[in-house]
């Protein structure tokens, strides 16, 4: 299932706009960005960015929620963060929105510009492990 991704810096920049700016008072903005991403595609574009090999392997949410107990996360937990991904990655963020233009009066940053543009900081392990906390499993290396 492909998926809007939004980047934390236009996050960041809406919220002070939204602090101080006029005219964003009572507005919602729903950020993303530009073209929908499957997780599939995300690795793709570090594995561009980085040169280094990532793979992406789907994952059940009964596997995810047993690697959560298995790290000794309360079962509670377990429960609410395999609920809370199996209703987020059902297709119905499926979809762009104008947020950022809006909010910000540009465009929004392609995720692959991101990548290759935080490539050679430490922001390159986030990445990758965005995608696990995401309910997937990126590994470095093919691993």
């Amino acid at each position: 299932m492909a998926e809007a991704t939004k980047e934390e810096e236009e996050e960041e920049e809406e919220e002070v706009a939204a602090l101080t700016e006029d005219g964003h008072s009572g507005q919602v903005y729903e950020l993303t960005g530009p073209r929908l991403l499957t997780f599939a595609e995300v690795a793709d574009e570090i594995v561009k960015a980085t040169g280094r090999q990532v793979r992406y392997l789907p994952v059940s949410p009964e596997r995810y929620g047993s690697v959560l107990a298995r790290a000794g996360v309360p079962a509670e937990h377990v429960t609410m963060l395999t609920e809370l991904f199996t209703r987020v990655l059902d297709g119905r963020n499926a979809n762009l929105t104008d947020g950022v233009q809006r909010a910000l009066g540009r465009q929004p940053r392609d995720f692959g510009d991101y990548a290759r543009a935080v490539a050679c900081t430490a922001a390159f392990g986030c990445l990758a492990w965005a995608l696990v906390v995401h309910g997937r499993i990126a590994t470095p290396g093919g691993a």
